[in-house]
This record gives structure tokens, sequence and C-alpha cells, in this order.
């Protein structure tokens, strides 16, 4: 019986590592430096945040202008973007917290209580209206072979998405002619946006870990954040 119970629970053991671990292989990601994702099958990403401007508010010739910009900028272009409007619940925790050490650091008991009404206020607002931030992105590929797979082959690295040592090897020794060309497309891709009166700048190495991990973890990030630089990371693997 001794045995038997032993068994059991090794074998439900491996299953929960298993079902941990099962999530990370499907990532497309590989690993982020450099201000660029690479992704397992070699290709680099770098993405673009854009600031959002109101079409509406401007003249008629002014949206002439805009449109004939956007025009110039697809005709350009020889490769495919990915545009993405990420949308968001406003954390405002980190502001509450600030108006709360505000008002504990005023001398004034009227000025506290109202610097409390309104950190009361601005909590309840946001839960009622249920505000939302939205972030605008551009994602500009490069991908090192142009070659196209066949299905065959597209259905071996589906069933088998996991990365591998040789995977690894492959993109380091491609890194640096990957980024060149990855860093000309992002030049033509700002410049057309500026034409239209767009300001974009590309998200740094860090910037771009905390993308993804929130994209990845929308409930996990609210409650656990990235350390600053400098500090260890103290994160479960299984949330990446």
């Amino acid at each position: 019986m001794a045995i038997l119970n032993a068994s059991a629970k090794s074998t439900v053991r491996s299953r929960k590592k298993s079902a941990l671990t099962s999530t990370q292989r499907f990532l497309p990601i590989a690993e982020i430096k450099s201000d660029t994702a690479l992704l397992k099958n070699g290709g680099l990403r770098a993405v673009l945040l854009v600031e959002a401007l109101n079409f509406n508010l401007k003249s008629e010739t002014e949206q002439r202008g805009i449109i004939a910009g956007y025009e110039g900028l697809a005709n350009t272009l020889n490769f495919p973007l990915q545009i993405v409007v990420r949308s968001a619940k406003i954390n405002i925790d980190p502001y509450i917290e600030q108006l709360h050490a505000l008002a504990q650091n005023q001398n004034n008991a009227l000025l506290k209580n109202q610097t409390l009404s309104y950190a009361d206020f601005v909590e309840r607002l946001v839960d009622v209206a249920d505000i939302m931030q939205k972030r605008f992105y551009v994602v500009v590929p490069f991908d090192q072979s142009a070659r196209h797979k066949g299905i065959f082959e597209q259905f071996l690295n589906w069933i088998s998405p996991d990365d591998s040592v040789a995977k690894a090897a492959q993109r380091a020794r491609d890194f640096a002619s990957g980024a060149r060309g990855l860093k000309d497309r992002v030049n033509l891709v700002q410049a057309g946006l500026e034409n239209i009166g767009l300001i974009s700048r590309r998200l740094t190495t860090r910037e771009l870990i905390e993308l993804y991990y929130k994209i990845y973890n929308p409930q996990t990030s609210q409650e656990q954040k990235l350390p600053m630089e400098g500090e260890k990371l103290k994160i479960d693997k299984t949330t990446l």
C-alpha cells in the first residue's frame, strides 16, 4: 500500500509540473534584448508607441494631408505592419497612495479632509465609470528567412513549439544582421508616421518586457509589479 501511495503522489506531481510549464511552450517570444523581441522561429519584432491625434478636430485641408500621408506610407512599405490598439483599465493605486501620503503630511485639518475626500471620489469614479486607457502600437517585423513554409512544416512547428539550443544558437548568429535590417525598417516607418503628423518612439527592452508581461498576465500584473532596474526579479516562471 505504501508503494502505491508513493507512486500516485509522483504521478500527480509530474502532471502538475507539465501543466504549469505547458503554457510557456506556446509563447512565440523566445527572448527580449536590445529593444527587440526575438521569436522562436528567428523573426525579430520592434514595437513603436504612437501618440494619438484627433482626426475630427482637424480642418478639411489637414485631414486631406493626413490621408495623403497615410497613402504615401502604405505605398512605400514592402513588408507587413501590425497595428495594435490596446485598451486597459487604468490603475490608479499609485495615485491614490500618493494622495493619502499627502493627506497624512497636511498640518491643516481642513486640507487633510479635503484631500482624503478627493482620493475617495477619484477611486469611486474610476470604479463606476470603468475608465479605460488606450495605447496605440505599430509592430515592425523582420524575418530572417523569406522561404515559404509548407503545410506539413507548419504542422510540425505547431505540434512541437518548444525552443531548442540549436534555435537559440542560430538566433544569436543572425541577430546582428537582422537587427540592422529591422532598424532600417523602423526608421522608414517612423519617417512615414511623422509625415502624417504622428509622433512615435521605439519601446525599450524594459518597456517591451512590461508590455508583454501585462498582456499575458492581466490580473497578476495589477498585483505583482516588475521590480525597478537593479532589483532582483522574483516572479514565478509559470506566469510568464
